[in-house]
């Protein structure tokens, strides 16, 4: 079991779990993200693993950004690099992510919860990229909201600096479920369990499919899908089980390959 300073890491029953372990507010620093990057290549390469859960601790916030003093010249580049070798993790992972949110995801800590596969929130969740009123850009912010938000919501959120609600981020589609505190951990395993249940390699294909086809035109993304079901796809194991077991009426027996 991996220990570190300031992250909390569990991998068990093809879960791997993360946790900022900073509260109140989990700030974000240069040895955090050093761990964090740790933590996601441990979970990357855990066969066992099939789905990769971050959250904060404590009540608080899941994160509220990257240490201010992190920004300042003589420092930000050395920031930059280690905080953006974050989401190249998060993008080749392979392995579906669901972020945790309980109360802040604003700064670094937003860009976080957004780069994940599906954030789960709870009802006193807030969400911002408040980085333009210190007079810094959210570099992450601006490369991935239009994409998930829309550009007149981005350009919004990203230069006013204001914060959003669970329910609002649920409404733009940044958020995909909302609960009460006191669910949010039911409400969490409840969405784990429902992804292992499928097979995990087919799990990873079709992530790998939906990442690849979200910067290609519909046709584009149309044929780089059907290649991959032809030639990828339909070479698992788990594939033909899971289309036998349909046909046969009986639960797929899932072999990981």
């Amino acid at each position: 079991m991996l220990t570190f300073k300031n992250m909390l890491y569990d991998a068990s029953n093809g879960v791997a779990r993360i946790s900022i372990n900073r509260p109140p507010l989990n700030i974000l620093n240069v040895e955090t993200l050093i761990e964090l990057n740790m933590a996601l290549d441990a979970a990357r390469n855990d066969v066992s693993v099939s789905v990769v859960v971050i959250r904060g601790e404590g009540d608080k916030a899941f994160c509220a950004g990257v240490d201010i003093k992190d920004h300042l010249p003589e420092k930000v580049s050395a920031t930059l690099e280690v905080f953006n070798k974050v989401f190249y993790s998060l993008e080749n992972l392979d392995k579906p992510t669901i972020a945790v949110v309980q109360g802040f995801a604003l700064g670094g800590g937003c860009e976080l919860a957004a780069a994940c596969d599906m954030i789960i929130a709870s009802e006193k969740a807030q969400f911002g990229q408040p980085e333009i009123r210190v007079g810094a850009i959210p570099p992450v912010a601006v490369a991935l909201l239009p994409k998930l938000v829309g550009r007149k919501k981005a350009f919004e959120l990203i230069m006013t600096g204001d914060s959003i609600t669970a329910d609002e981020a649920r409404r733009i589609g940044l958020v995909n479920i909302v609960v009460p505190l006191e669910r949010l951990d039911l409400a969490t395993n409840e969405l784990v369990e429902n992804l292992k249940q499928n097979s995990s390699v087919v799990l990873m294909i079709t992530r790998m499919t939906l990442r690849e086809s979200l910067d290609l035109s519909y046709l584009e993304g149309l044929d780089k899908v059907t290649d991959t079901y032809l030639n990828v796809l339909m070479r698992t194991e788990d594939s033909v089980e899971g289309l036998k077991a349909f046909l046969e009426k009986r639960k797929p027996q899932w072999q990981g390959r």
